[in-house]
């Protein structure tokens, strides 16, 4: 598992932490068992045209950096290489989320938790069971 170095604060979804072509090569592997390059291309043309060298250089450049498993098998003309995530979405969100908020905490402390309080007023009512139940969790430890 690798953290994402740089996030884009201004994007959304997937967007914040990889590059448009990125988040949408990832997006296609997390909803298969694993692709060849040309799969991949092929899956990307049904939305728009894209050169088979655009997808190669962003997939190993998501392999430099953590995010994709290479996997190569035969040999010649039967050689087929397949990349398959690292992680599995949940898995890499759930890690880029914790090591930004745990990020911010460390250095922003008191800010951060006053808005995070603030934007509980736009919360859901699951959410905010949750955040009790674990308050109620952590105070227990405290004060036994």
């Amino acid at each position: 598992m690798t953290n994402v170095k740089k996030m884009n604060v201004n994007e959304e979804g997937l967007n914040r932490f990889f590059g448009p072509l990125e988040a949408r090569i990832m997006n296609i592997l997390w909803l298969s068992e694993g692709m060849s390059i040309k799969d991949v291309q092929s899956a990307l043309n049904k939305e728009s045209p894209i050169s088979f060298n655009a997808v190669m250089t962003v997939m190993n450049r998501l392999l430099e950096k953590g995010h994709l498993n290479k996997n190569t098998s035969g040999k010649g003309r039967a050689k087929k290489t397949i990349f398959t995530p690292v992680q599995t979405k949940e898995q890499f969100l759930h890690a880029q989320t914790k090591a930004v908020t745990l990020g911010l905490i460390h250095e922003f402390g008191d800010l951060v938790v006053g808005h995070m309080i603030d934007a509980l007023e736009d919360a859901d009512a699951e959410l905010i069971r949750k955040l009790s139940d674990k308050l109620n969790h952590l105070k227990d430890r405290v004060d036994p």
